[in-house]
């Protein structure tokens, strides 16, 4: 919607939502107060079969009363590209009260609607760190059992195929039990595209079936429903172009459409498509003329409702007709949904329960994570596999920061340091993996958050999570495992891979040499130790481990030694990221929040006697004097002269920079040049563009000369990749940094890196 110009914020008009009633002919707001009606953008509203309505909205209900409980000021946040404000889905009674947010994702959630078994499908915009793409999630209304859907991995099935990725839009259930969509790109299609149908019950992309049809069903699950060649990227399209549509449900294949013919511009004229005309390169699309029309996908003929009009276009169709009554999903808190896993006593502590079977199960398929086990139960008998022989050790919560528009906090791209794909990141807690890679532990509900498997150190040994998960109040979310995303096949749905780890083959199972806790039918390690012990299900801002698995008179060995990474053995002159009664009591409120300067930064101050970091690493000797930095490496104070808003230790650690050496005539600090010289020891010379000589005051060629790249020791990719810095203080021929961090300091470097390396991790943190 337009904004009025020069109108203050409170004054601009927003997209409410109207309830029409056939038969008497009215019209009113479903909201009837002007301030409940003004708080954000209302959108695309259905009805649920219990009377209420499911819509998106930017008014973020509760993750607005999320950050007043971080003590931050209520806002919507914006979108991962930082645009505009992030639409999400929210539930509502039809007379406007009880509006509450039932999805949490940070970009946008469009155009849910509901199925005949009372699920709910909507298009979802994942766009976090490198992955961008709109394809369909489903749910229960009450935002539980969320999952992706299809077409993670298929956005290349448009007629631009890789070039032009298309995006899967406006999700409508057609009589047959699929789903169609509008396929279209994000841009330069006038907002039109293909009116695709997709085996949703069979397959989870174009070409990857269910784990039930693999070997079976190869594809295509997509179909064309239109009967001319609809195109989807920014060339004329012969068929058209479709910008809404809505099946009519009345025992035939016939569908309210907007559509517009193709049109071209021809010397300043519009005119119909032709064979000749389409060939011709000089000739372009005409803007769109969309109308209302019937589309008979089985007869293949359409008949116009509303002609189209020059500056009118018809959009967001729908069909007012009886339908029979989906299936109604109470809300969890009220009546539990049928076949989905959910505990009350949960929803007073605001949590629900992440439930991961094996994080050596990929895709359905054994990931020893460079282990040298054969399998997952080499791997969880305490005879055959010290704790340190297991790579997964710990899993990581991260949750994603809001991120405020420029009028409440002016964030600039070097806020967020050298990068701002991974924009920034709070850390929830960590909890122990049991050794057959199983966890299950409380996590907050209704945030985003992503998962991360580390290793002993508390480094990520895996590619970052790229997709938000949620649970709300009770939830309890079981997965299988982990997912591979290199294999160029998608997950997120439990029946796309057959679960690889069956867990205790009977009740009362003892898991092979360990003590203390016996497993039920199918247990994991995990689901028996916190069912006996509920204590376990706590996350911890500290890394902490105890072995409290293995026999050891049945295993012939002592059990693993415990250690733990703790903020408290912090030096009392650093400051933690995390606060005291975190550190003592986790609650669904903790936040680790790490910003470079106040936490990370100090490290290398600190005095450690003669192995003070900045005794070595610094430009300046004891006298003042210019000095090559040890390791050309300098951590002192300053700005940095790649970015002033960044300390220059920052930048050295993170970016890569040019080596520096002591000019022997003058005993100042330079960047190293050396003359360049040919495969024949000839110099070599500076030419301009046409290849002459470029000649110097006194009509001398110019020798070219060379600079030398100094590779950064630290990579914001992640704390494993970051071995440069991180293997000095773990090699004990190395004297000079041998033991000099502390493992709690070592542990806090590595989080930091693996969620980014940001600058900052809070934008209010950031000085105005």
């Amino acid at each position: 919607m337009p904004e009025i110009e020069g109108a203050a914020p409170e004054d601009q008009p927003t997209w409410n939502i109207w309830e029409y009633e056939i038969a008497t002919d009215t019209l009113k707001r479903v909201i009837a107060s002007d301030i409940v009606a003004e708080e954000g953008q209302d959108v695309a509203p259905h009805y649920l079969p219990d009377g209420r309505i499911i819509f998106s909205s930017t008014r973020q209900r509760t993750s607005k009363a999320t950050l007043l409980d971080e003590s931050k000021p209520q806002f919507a946040a914006l979108d991962e590209d930082r645009n505009e404000p992030a639409l999400v889905l929210h539930v509502m009674n039809d007379d406007g009260s009880d509006i509450h947010q039932v999805s949490f994702n940070q970009s946008h959630d469009l155009d849910p609607v509901v199925l005949e078994n009372g699920e709910v499908v909507f298009s979802r915009w994942d766009n976090m760190g490198n992955r961008d793409g709109i394809h369909l999630y489903k749910m229960y209304p009450d935002g539980t059992n969320l999952r992706l859907l299809y077409g993670a991995k298929s956005h290349d099935t448009g007629s631009g195929g890789q070039s032009v990725p298309v995006q899967f839009l406006q999700p409508r259930e057609m009589p047959n039990g699929g789903i169609a969509v509008v396929l279209r790109p994000a841009t330069g299609t006038f907002q039109g595209g293909d009116i695709v149908n997709i085996d949703v019950g069979n397959y989870i992309e174009n070409t990857q079936a269910t784990a039930a049809n693999a070997g079976i069903l190869s594809g295509p699950a997509q179909t064309s429903a239109a009967f001319n060649t609809v195109l989807t990227d920014p060339f004329p399209s012969p068929g058209g172009r479709f910008n809404s549509f809505f099946p009519l449900w009345d025992g035939t294949q016939r569908a309210l459409v907007s559509w517009s013919q193709c049109r071209l511009l021809d010397n300043g004229l519009i005119v119909p498509c032709t064979d000749a005309l389409l060939n011709d390169p000089n000739v372009l699309e005409a803007p769109p003329l969309y109308g209302v029309y019937i589309y008979d996908m089985a007869n293949q003929t359409q008949i116009p409702v509303f002609t189209p009009q020059q500056g009118v276009m018809y959009r967001d169709v729908v069909a007012a007709q009886p339908r029979r009554l989906p299936a109604i999903h109470f809300d969890q808190a009220g009546l539990p949904t049928a076949g989905f896993a959910f505990d009350p006593s949960l929803v007073d502590e605001n949590v629900g329960i992440l439930n991961i079977r094996s994080v050596y199960d990929f895709d359905g398929a054994f990931n020893a994570l460079g282990a040298a086990a054969p399998d997952i139960a080499t791997l969880a008998d305490p005879q055959q596999t010290v704790a340190d022989e297991r790579p997964a050790r710990f899993l990581r919560i991260v949750k994603a920061v809001a991120i405020p528009d420029r009028d409440l906090v002016d964030l600039n791209g070097s806020d967020f340091g050298v990068s701002t794909q991974q924009l920034m990141r709070e850390i929830i807690g960590y909890a122990p993996i049991e050794p057959d890679g199983s966890v299950r532990i409380k996590v907050p509900a209704n945030i985003p958050f992503a998962i991360s498997v580390l290793d002993k150190d508390g480094k990520r040994i895996t590619g970052r999570h790229q997709n938000w998960l949620q649970v709300r109040p009770g939830e309890l979310l079981t997965c299988n495992g982990c997912h591979d995303p290199a294999s160029g096949t998608s997950h997120g749905r439990m029946d796309a891979f057959d679960g690889l780890y069956s867990g205790a083959p009977f009740d009362g199972y003892i898991f092979p040499n360990t003590e203390t806790f016996f497993g039920d039918a199918a247990e994991t390690m995990a689901e028996s130790r916190t069912r006996l012990d509920p204590t376990a299900l706590e996350l911890s801002v500290d890394i902490r481990y105890q072995d409290v698995w293995t026999d050891e008179a049945a295993a012939a060995r002592p059990k693993d030694a415990p250690f733990d990474y703790s903020y408290a053995d912090l030096d009392p002159a650093l400051t933690a990221p995390a606060g005291s009664n975190c550190q003592t009591n986790w609650d669904n409120l903790c936040r680790i929040v790490i910003n470079y300067e106040q936490h990370i930064h100090p490290l290398w101050n600190l005095d450690r006697g003669p192995s003070t970091c900045t005794t070595c690493h610094t430009n300046k000797d004891a006298g003042g004097q210019d000095m090559e930095p040890a390791g050309q490496l300098d951590l002192t104070d300053g700005a940095s002269d790649l970015n002033a808003d960044h300390f220059k230790a920052y930048r050295e650690l993170v970016s890569q920079d040019l080596e520096e050496i002591l000019d022997p005539a003058t005993g100042n600090l330079i960047i190293r040049e050396e003359p360049v010289f040919d495969q024949n020891g000839q110099p070599v010379f500076v030419t301009d563009a046409n290849g002459d000589l470029v000649l110097d005051g006194l009509g001398n060629p110019i020798q070219q000369t060379q600079t030398f790249p100094v590779a950064p020791s630290m990579r914001i990719a992640g704390a494993a990749l970051s071995d440069q810095f991180f293997s000095r203080f773990s090699d004990p021929a190395d004297s000079d940094h041998f033991g000099t961090l502390s493992p709690a300091e070592l542990k806090l470097i590595a989080e930091w890196l693996d969620i980014g390396g940001q600058y900052y991790n809070n934008p209010f943190d950031v000085p105005p």
